[in-house]
């Protein structure tokens, strides 16, 4: 198979990995009612909360803390094997969670350790999908393929609850059971078509690496799970002992781990990469973006599932689907960014793409803090729409960039630590959406609740049992799907309220309006939270740095003419307008004396600069095309280190920094 028609494979082939992972992630989230029913399992009896956090969680967990140590055991062993291993480990859990047969606790015990383990294949998937790409596509492609891959990692989010939507009243147990055959497709192609293209690198298996770094970070996520939960009198367990132990225990590991990377002789993950700048900024706005992302699609799913959706006459078992249903402009413009902008960040670089489109999600955000809890339809799709364009404008060039400019030894660990932290990011964000939601619920909902109750004939003590009960069960309520009041009250209050006061308490107007002030003021909060981290990763996005892309330094050497210090004259024919010019600067980020050598695909010199005192170059490529451009100090025992990127100019001025390495 030829190398351009492999590529193209690679790409199909790991899309579908990485969108039957990510369809996994959020199929649960409407089905969570129809398998709690099957199971006989109430989950919002405060005994079962714990099952029903793991069962959302517990993948999300998992997949966060395995992408790195799995990333770099694909750099040693072979990223299309631990692939393939993925995908076979993923379809044979994903059997045994369709074939449950037990009940009661012991159900969901099952479910959750299924899950779990469905979840190791899973992380096997995303740590070594997107190195797979960047070995196979050259660099000038890799925006695309790795937007395409973006886009399906996102789409699958959102295709999952419409799945979970259509198959759970079905039979529940086909919300798994669809996974299976794409599952054993996906394990057989990848066997018989991927092929190691990248280069491997033997080492040991940093055992200690591992293991801290695992240690401290699910003792993190677990203390952000639980801190969500009620405790004691709470109506969160922050405060709670098992999760202070688990955040500062989390914290003071993961500190051990920075400590041992820095002393072994091959460690789990390079914490040089970070002083890369363009994988460093590049990291902090994907977390900083998955913060303010993460959260969201519960928030969007309680909004238009407890408040909405019901006020707009739709049953409480239907609001699932249709919230899938009505959410799916995020996802079109998700669809449409995605691939455009990693073409456009091919030829023109990450840094305008990706600041542009962290400042409109920002804005998106704050559009929808200020539309009313019953809002009207059309402006609510238009927001997702900005939302889901300026997402994928962010995601795909940012991906791209971070994954261009490490060395390709390291790739399965970098994106390992890519995805752990948008993975990572994923659980803190719904800890923090959650607490700020119960935050604004807990301060006004009880009394409203007690006194709304009341006021339809409900005896006061009952009423006064409910309004006590954490506001976390009412948000899992309108999560879910139940009819909320119809499950907090059940059915021997109602029937001493009479026929038609329960018709009216478990109808579709009076748990919506009762919950839509206290709701409204969490929301406030959490989008606005939402914003600020998306300013952040503009910012961060905006330092990342011009267009760079790692090259061996055996490939510099080869690449580079020789040179003297001369006035940087330009060579070639006439230039037709174009123009390559930026700023060369030091490891300190002071300009540095530098020569900048312009080199075609055949290896010839094409154009040669010689920075002036601000750092500042000018190149007019004598054509156009692709070239790679290498930055050099001039001053041979400089402790800085020559620094190389590819560039293309078709027409006009191109803008590109380079920062040199350390030696």
């Amino acid at each position: 198979m030829s190398t351009d028609r492999y590529k193209w494979v690679a790409l199909s082939n790991t899309t579908l990995g990485v969108l039957i992972v990510t369809i996994n992630m959020s199929i649960l989230l409407i089905a969570l009612p129809d398998i709690f029913r099957g199971i006989d399992i109430d989950p919002l009896a405060p005994s079962n909360i714990s099952y029903l956090l793991w069962l959302i969680m517990g993948y999300l967990v998992v997949t966060a803390v395995l992408v790195v140590s799995f990333g770099r055991i694909g750099d040693m062993y072979g990223r299309t094997r631990m692939y393939n291993l993925g995908f076979a480990v993923f379809t044979v859990f994903s059997v045994l969670l369709a074939v449950t047969w037990l009940h009661g606790d012991a159900g969901a015990i099952w479910l959750i350790v299924m899950r779990v383990l469905q979840g190791i294949g899973g992380a096997l998937l995303l740590a070594n999908s997107t190195a797979i790409l960047t070995d196979a596509f050259p660099t000038h492609q890799r925006g695309l393929a790795l937007g395409i891959n973006s886009v399906a990692a996102i789409a699958g989010s959102f295709i999952g609850l419409i799945v979970g939507g259509v198959l759970a009243p079905i039979a529940w147990h086909l919300v798994f059971v669809v996974s299976v055959p794409i599952g054993v497709f996906g394990t057989i192609w990848a066997y018989l078509k991927l092929r190691e293209v990248g280069e491997r690198h033997e080492a040991r298996i940093d055992w200690w690496g591992n293991v801290t770094f695992a240690v401290g970070l699910i003792a993190v996520l677990m203390g952000i799970t639980y801190g969500i939960q009620p405790y004691g009198g709470h109506v969160m367990g922050w405060t709670s002992p098992l999760v202070l132990v688990c955040l500062v225990g989390g914290v003071v590991v993961l500190a051990a781990f920075a400590v041992i990377e820095t002393r072994v002789a091959e460690p789990m993950f390079h914490l040089s990469l970070f002083r890369i700048r363009a994988f460093t900024a590049g990291n902090i706005a994907s977390l900083l973006a998955a913060l303010g992302r993460g959260g969201l699609q519960f928030i969007l799913i309680i909004w238009l599932q407890g408040i909405w959706l019901p006020q707009h006459g739709y049953d409480y078992e239907s609001t699932p689907l249709w919230a899938g249903i009505y959410m799916v402009p995020l996802t079109i413009g998700f669809l449409v960014a995605g691939p455009v902008s990693g073409i456009l960040s091919d030829r023109h670089g990450a840094r305008a793409y990706a600041t542009v489109g962290m400042l409109g999600a920002a804005v998106s955000f704050l559009l929808l803090s200020f539309l009313p809890v019953d809002f009207g339809y059309v402006g609510f799709a238009i927001i997702l729409a900005v939302n889901g364009l300026s997402m994928g404008l962010f995601s795909s060039p940012n991906r791209a960039a971070i994954m261009n400019s490490v060395p390709p030894r390291q790739r399965g660990a970098a994106a390992g630590m890519t995805s752990t932290f948008q993975n990572g990011a994923t659980v803190l964000s719904i800890g923090i959406f959650f607490s700020m939601l119960i935050l604004g619920l807990s301060r006004t909902l009880p009394t409203a609740l007690h006194d709304g109750l009341v006021a339809h004939g409900v005896p006061a003590d009952a009423a006064q049992r409910i309004a006590e009960l954490p506001p976390v069960s009412t948000l899992f309520a309108a999560l879910l799907g139940y009819n909320p009041m119809q499950t907090l009250l059940g059915p021997q209050v109602l029937a001493q309220v009479g026929p038609q006061q329960a018709g009216f308490l478990t109808g579709r107007s009076f748990f919506p309006q009762l919950i839509s002030g206290p709701f409204a003021d969490g929301l406030t909060f959490a989008l606005s939270f939402a914003a600020l981290c998306c300013v952040v990763a503009a910012l961060a996005s905006l330092l990342r740095g011009g267009k760079y892309a790692y090259v061996e330094p055996a490939a510099l050497e080869a690449a580079q003419p020789g040179f003297d210090d001369g006035d940087g004259a330009l060579v070639g024919a006439p230039t037709g307008g174009r123009v390559l010019r930026g700023r060369v600067t030091g490891p300190d980020d002071e300009p540095a004396p530098a020569v900048v050598t312009l080199v075609d695909h055949a290896g010839r010199q094409a154009g040669r600069a010689v920075a002036d005192a601000e750092g500042r170059f000018r190149i007019e490529p004598p054509r156009a095309g692709e070239f790679l451009v290498i930055a050099s100090p001039r001053d041979t025992g400089h402790v800085a280190a020559p620094r190389a990127t590819q560039v293309s100019v078709h027409g006009g001025a191109v803008d590109v920094d380079l920062v040199l390495g350390r030696r």
